[in-house]
């Protein structure tokens, strides 16, 4: 399966690059097998993602993908956000190669890990 022009536009444009400086919650999470990682930084506010911005390591679908996802997700209602699966962000690139859908899957696990730590740090306060 070929790249689609979306995938090669999230590639040559991501967007949402970077960290946020007042993020309410981070998270970093790697994917064992290839090493590729990926870092969200989410402002979180009134039950929505105000910002997202996403930093990558690894192979192209995964830069794509954490674009596609900081994209996606910013205004989103934080409920929303925790339905969205890998297939989601496939869809997103106009598809991904079988062999390239652990991108989508760490791009998802980072989200709700993300969203997770905000939320025990709010509970232990």
């Amino acid at each position: 399966m070929p790249y689609s022009s979306i995938f090669k536009d999230h590639l040559a444009n991501p967007r949402n690059v970077g960290e946020l400086a007042d993020a309410s919650a981070v998270a970093e999470e790697t994917n064992p097998v290839c090493g590729d990682r990926l870092r969200l930084s989410l402002r979180l506010r009134d039950g929505r993602i105000e910002a997202a911005r996403f930093l990558a390591y690894g192979c192209a679908p995964t830069l794509a993908c954490g674009s596609a996802l900081a994209e996606m997700i910013e205004g989103m209602k934080i409920e929303e956000a925790l339905r969205l699966t890998r297939q989601d962000i496939a869809r997103a690139l106009d598809g991904l190669p079988a062999r390239k859908q652990h991108a989508a899957a760490l791009a998802i696990e980072t989200l709700q890990a993300a969203i997770k730590a905000e939320f025990r740090g709010q509970n232990s306060e």
